[in-house]
């Protein structure tokens, strides 16, 4: 049984309501892509510096950024839930990553909230980066580590009897078993196109993009099936078109229809 470690107990950083600021104490696509590749350079360990008699290790910093730490505390008891974390110490740094799960910590609510990029506002919170621990008791549940706000490299669940119930592994927010390809293969700065693959199968959000950077198609799939709304846009960023498919995968009930379509000016052409 992983009882609470002794480091835990130490004082840690601890966030407080004080106006808005935290008080610290210390379907049908026709884009051509290249031959897809796994990701395959995550590095999941915290590379730390080498502890000699002149030089000390970085305290706070994960991934060459630097954090503060900081906790949650909810419930009393064996059923309290007690949450370890780090957060940026930049506070206005902005996810960029298409990632559908950001994770972050809510000033106003004193919790770790996950939204999509588009539902963090830096104004309200910061992101997560650095490892994680969730406890249940004296129970560790949950551990992980984040990069600026995504889930990266392994993450491990556990139920209160210390058993394991999940393994994963991401990659900045994505799956690591995911499919990416590049405009520049070499570079691998210009993102073209990214498969999301979990369990063998395609999960969660699927994004092609320009070569401009702005994003061709975007939609969801689950199971291998596409569901709810996919969307293509232009390259100069206006929206294109919306199909719909199923809300759930399997249904077969339901066929994918094109719902509406604009011109390359943004005017609607078409709606259903």
């Amino acid at each position: 049984m992983r009882k609470l470690l002794p480091f835990l107990l130490m004082p840690v950083l601890s966030f407080a309501q004080q106006g808005n600021e935290p008080h610290v104490q210390e379907g049908q696509f026709t884009f051509d892509t290249d031959k897809p590749f796994k990701l395959l350079t995550l590095d999941e360990e915290i590379r730390e510096q080498v502890v000699t008699k002149k030089k000390k290790p970085k305290r706070k910093v994960f991934y060459g950024i630097k954090t503060k730490k900081g906790f949650t505390r909810k419930g009393f008891g064996e059923k309290m839930q007690l949450e370890l974390f780090y957060v940026l110490k930049k506070k206005d740094e902005k996810p960029s990553t298409f990632a559908r799960d950001i994770f972050w910590y809510d000033y106003r609510r004193a919790e770790i909230r996950k939204t999509n990029s588009s539902g963090f506002d830096p104004k309200k919170g910061v992101l997560l980066h650095g490892p994680y621990k969730k406890l249940v008791g004296e129970i560790t549940v949950e551990e992980g580590i984040f990069y600026k706000g995504t889930k990266h490299g392994r993450w491990m669940t556990y139920n209160v009897q210390d058993l394991v119930q999940n393994k994963s592994k991401y990659y900045k927010g994505w799956p690591k078993e995911s499919y990416v390809t590049y405009y520049d293969p070499n570079e691998k700065k210009h993102l073209k196109e990214v498969v999301p693959i979990e369990y063998d199968e395609k999960n969660g959000y699927y994004y092609m993009l320009f070569e401009n950077g702005n994003v061709a198609v975007v939609g969801e799939y689950k199971w291998n099936e596409k569901i709810g709304d996919w969307i293509e846009n232009y390259p100069n960023g206006k929206r294109k078109r919306i199909i719909s498919y199923a809300k759930e995968p399997f249904d077969k009930e339901f066929s994918p229809y094109i719902r509406k379509e604009w011109d390359d000016k943004g005017k609607e052409i078409y709606s259903k």
